[in-house]
């Protein structure tokens, strides 16, 4: 099951900026930053108690968040929600009739396992699943 709002995705032209706008409206800096080239972003994390904001710029033309900055400018890309048990829910999700964007999760950042939902099943709002992984202590 969801357990909590992992973070929100908000999908920037500038990080550099966006970071330098987040910092004086939240008053702190982000916490990380990261590269994610699966998805073609450089990523950077602000939390204000135990809610996060993840800003989103793209690393090239054809990454999903340079398409969404072309369609529809900048603003909140996607909703995560926290699970236990990623596998269990996207089954339980494609059940209840819900499409994932990709069959099996993929490695996202901040330490995630991510999978995300079609929005066109979700009122318009690309929903995102997020489970911590465990690292092996082989």
């Amino acid at each position: 099951m969801l357990t909590n709002v992992e973070h929100i995705g908000i999908a920037v032209k500038s990080l550099v900026a966006s970071n330098a706008l987040f910092t004086k409206l939240l008053g702190e800096k982000p916490y990380k930053a990261e590269a994610v080239e699966s998805e073609g972003v450089t990523t950077s994390f602000f939390k204000v108690n135990q809610t996060k904001i993840e800003l989103l710029e793209a690393t090239h033309p054809d990454s999903p968040i340079a398409k969404f900055l072309e369609k529809k400018g900048e603003g909140i890309h996607h909703i995560a929600f926290e699970v236990s048990d990623i596998y269990a829910e996207i089954d339980r999700l494609k059940t209840e009739g819900f499409t994932p964007l990709n069959e099996t999760p993929k490695r996202g950042a901040d330490n995630k396992l991510v999978c995300f939902l079609h929005p066109k099943e979700t009122n318009g709002v690309l929903v995102e699943l997020c489970q911590e992984v465990k690292e092996s202590k082989e």
